[in-house]
């Protein structure tokens, strides 16, 4: 029985750490795509442009994986990253920072109830927000390099 807890602890926490590891590639691959004059592009006014969107989808990582899979005081300071590189250089490090947190918890813990804004959720929740968001946020930059005539990376979904 023990082996069947540990094999769904692997399945569950490993099957999020690649796919992790894969979205921090391909999110990587779409923020080289786009030249640094074009970073400030946004289709309409009422839209995050480019480096808004990239920034968003960091402070978010950052705020799901500190607030509900960190202890309190446990909490990085903010960073405002301003050019291409340093915005880069922080998404990959926040990034491989969830890494890291999600690789400490246990399969237990992912049952575990959470105030959310939207109600109580279960931490594998907030973990699935965690990927659903950064694909969400990432579609949009894709739609950005086409309009922008930049061809988007090829898709690497595993």
């Amino acid at each position: 029985m023990i082996f069947n807890n540990l094999q769904s602890q692997n399945t569950v926490i490993s099957a999020f750490l690649l796919k992790w590891e894969n979205s921090k590639n391909y999110l990587v691959e779409i923020a080289n795509s786009m030249p640094e004059e074009a970073y400030s592009f946004k289709p309409t006014k009422r839209e995050m442009s480019f480096q808004e969107q990239l920034l968003h989808i960091r402070e978010n990582m950052v705020w799901l994986s500190e607030t509900y899979f960190m202890k309190e005081g446990e909490k990085s300071e903010k960073i405002e990253p301003k050019t291409k590189e340093e915005i880069i250089t922080q998404l990959t490090a926040s990034f491989n920072n969830v890494s890291e947190i999600i690789k400490t918890i246990s399969i237990e813990d992912l049952s575990t109830k959470v105030e959310f804004f939207s109600g109580p959720k279960s931490k594998l929740q907030i973990l699935n927000l965690l990927q659903d968001h950064v694909t969400h946020h990432r579609g949009q930059l894709i739609v950005y390099l086409n309009l922008n005539n930049i061809q988007p990376p090829k898709y690497s979904g595993w």
